[in-house]
């Protein structure tokens, strides 16, 4: 079960920029991540490659939890993104992120956003 102490550390990490470095530091070997009603990706080295893949396509991007609740093994965080393409166009994301930890670490996590962005 992660502490609070835990789950702030790794939304800080996320804020800081380095996506790609809170997968590898927070998530177990056989995590799997879920966009929507997708099927899930799974494993944390395909995790890393598929947001290092998503980051090279990005100027930049900034990340901020709006709030977070822990309950016992399950975390939810609501994020806000704005996502900073090579073209300057912004693509702006509210979502929420629901994980199943194991330990001190991520295990499961699904996010929800509206898919029909603009």
């Amino acid at each position: 079960m992660p502490t609070r102490a835990r789950v702030d550390e790794f939304i800080a990490l996320v804020e800081s920029g380095d996506h790609a470095g809170a997968i590898e530091r927070y998530y177990t070997e056989d995590a799997s991540m879920q966009e929507n009603t997708s099927t899930p990706r799974e494993g944390r080295d395909l995790l890393v490659a598929h947001e290092r893949g998503i980051l090279a396509r990005m100027k930049e991007v900034r990340s901020r939890a709006l709030i977070s609740v822990v309950e016992g093994d399950h975390v939810m965080i609501h994020w806000n993104f704005d996502l900073i393409g090579l073209d300057g166009k912004t693509l702006h994301v509210d979502e929420i992120a629901m994980q199943e930890w194991r330990g001190d670490r991520i295990f499961r996590e699904r996010f929800f956003y509206n898919p029909a962005r603009p």
